[in-house]
């Protein structure tokens, strides 16, 4: 059986379902430059920092825009983003997760955050988990958004563990490739990702002996 010592887990889509604001967010952006922009182009975005999900949409646009623009541009998207994430509450924390982080803290796990959202910490302040994290790294704390295994590599070195003694808990196949760069044991949540150690339609019932027990046959 592996030797696990700590679980770091993303936000969106993992912990809380905001993806349905970030695609408002980002359509409205798009649609005020005249660009089209898809669920199919949403699920693109997973896991990808503000600025790169810019960037795809301007590709997509054949727009090229100076630095300025960007920013302007990337604040409107936020400013649209915490509008609709304003009546966030508990009762929107994704199911499985809270007693799967009881678990956790029972086994003397450490539970970290590797985001890419600059958000994480407001977003986990409204669903009332902030004290249930030892180590929270989000898109304030890197220079490299997913795939680069750079958010979930401080996180580790945070919490004082080695990415082998870590299971990172994504929903987004940027965030698996990260992980799996990284050289921590993945466990995928959703549809259609690829290539993690663990494959799992979601987390409810989930519990931490079920997911090490998976990841050691693997």
């Amino acid at each position: 059986m592996i030797e696990v010592k700590a679980c770091i887990f993303d936000l969106d889509g993992v912990i809380v379902d905001t993806a349905r604001h970030h695609f408002a967010a980002w359509q409205s952006l798009a649609n005020e430059l005249g660009i089209p922009f898809t669920k199919e182009d949403n699920d693109r975005l997973k896991g990808v920092s503000r600025v790169d999900s810019l960037e795809y949409i301007l590709k997509k646009g054949n727009l090229v825009l100076d630095s300025a623009t960007k920013l302007q541009l990337m604040e409107k998207k936020n400013a649209i983003y915490l509008s609709l994430s304003e009546k966030t509450s508990p009762e929107d924390t994704m199911d499985g997760i809270v007693s799967l982080m009881d678990e956790l803290a029972e086994s003397g796990l450490q539970i970290g955050l590797g985001s890419s959202s600059k958000n994480a910490r407001m977003i986990l302040t409204k669903l009332e988990l902030m004290s249930r994290f030892s180590t929270i790294v989000d898109g304030n704390n890197i220079t490299l958004s997913k795939p680069d295994p750079e958010v979930f590599q401080k996180a580790a070195q945070l919490m004082g563990v080695i990415p082998s003694q870590c299971i990172v808990i994504e929903d987004a196949q940027a965030g698996i490739e990260a992980a799996l760069s990284g050289g921590f044991h993945v466990v995928g949540v959703g549809e259609g990702l690829k290539n993690a150690h663990l494959h799992l339609n979601d987390l409810k019932g989930i519990g931490f002996n079920y997911i090490q027990e998976n990841l050691s046959a693997h």
